[in-house]
């Protein structure tokens, strides 16, 4: 009979399938069996009852999304203070501003929370942020060219960094995966870590959004050390 820590476990090991899957938009049970340390037995039940719960798509080996790319289920882990991050940092930004906008779960809650303003001018290299504001009739949105990733639905290596470099911006703001004590900045994707640096590098400020997780962690690729011009808009209390 399985007791309240276990069934805790359980609802812990879900949420971090949902988060996963939303991330990058499909999921493989060998590849979360590995990630989550759990056997594909118990990864496949997951998924199946997740998709009972209308909370994903069963495929062969896997899941996706349910209602494509741009769903956002209120189920994924944190999901509702990525959201209050999000409405934050909008009311930061004012009608007319230019934007660097990268991949991740909280800049595209960021994105959809701009739906209001007026006269933005968005350079993004995440084809979901992309897809969300460029049907805004008063937006200019670019989607920086170059190879893409589409696992986490993202562009990125030399032509979009070369396309970055044409352009500056009043505000970057980042989705990264880990902040540590010491102020080191990183990102779990090495091809992305570079583009974030040309975005901080090339806008007047820098506004990295970061939900607890991602507070004092160390995520695998560097990508810069927390200077006066970066801010860290974040939910973790002091």
């Amino acid at each position: 009979m399985t007791g309240e820590n276990g069934k805790s476990k359980i609802g812990v090991r879900r949420n971090k399938i949902l988060d996963i899957l939303y991330k990058e938009q499909k999921v493989y049970i060998a590849d979360l069996s590995q990630r989550l340390n759990a056997s594909l037995v118990t990864i496949r039940n997951d998924l199946d009852v997740l998709a009972n719960e209308g909370k994903l798509i069963r495929m062969a080996g896997g899941a996706v999304l349910p209602g494509g790319n741009d769903t956002l289920p209120s189920s994924i882990q944190y999901y509702e203070q990525k959201r209050e991050i999000a409405r934050s940092a909008a009311q930061l930004i004012q009608d007319g501003d230019t934007l660097f906008i990268n991949s991740g779960t909280t800049t595209l809650l960021f994105a959809e929370e701009l739906k209001n303003k007026n006269n933005l001018s968005v350079v993004t290299n995440s084809l979901s942020v992309a897809t969300t504001l460029g049907a805004i009739p008063s937006f200019r949105v670019i989607l920086l060219g170059g190879a893409i990733n589409s696992r986490s639905n993202f562009t990125y290596g030399a032509d979009t960094q070369e396309h970055l470099n044409r352009f500056g911006a009043d505000w970057a703001i980042l989705s990264v995966d880990g902040v540590s004590a010491d102020g080191e900045i990183s990102t779990c994707h090495a091809e992305e870590a570079i583009i974030d640096r040309i975005m901080i590098a090339r806008s007047k400020k820098v506004l990295i959004v970061a939900d607890q997780t991602k507070i004092g962690r160390t995520g695998f690729s560097f990508v810069c050390r927390r200077d006066d011009k970066i801010k860290i808009l974040t939910n973790k209390k002091s």
